[in-house]
């Protein structure tokens, strides 16, 4: 039986990963990109395409959808980083 996701090509899963891959905050972008709106609720909403194009739960793509849309919204900002 076909999975969902195998009724696109490899190459658009591919090309979404590399999107997400491209726009995830890692150590060196953390601080740079930490409380801009628009950066975090696109990592957000391409972690939500990777999931429903490799066939992960509605629910963990919804939750990124939604959390994206909180940071949209202004409802979610970065806690900073924890003090030592």
């Amino acid at each position: 039986m076909q999975k969902p996701q195998d009724k696109l090509p490899k190459e658009i899963r591919e090309l979404a990963t590399d999107l997400h891959n491209k726009l995830v905050l890692n150590d060196r972008s953390w601080h740079k990109f930490k409380s801009d709106k628009n950066r975090r609720a696109a990592e957000l909403l391409s972690g939500a395409l990777v999931q429903l194009l490799h066939g992960g739960s509605h629910k963990d793509v919804e939750e990124f959808a939604s959390q994206a849309i909180r940071w949209l919204k202004g409802e979610v900002k970065d806690p900073g980083c924890p003090k030592s």
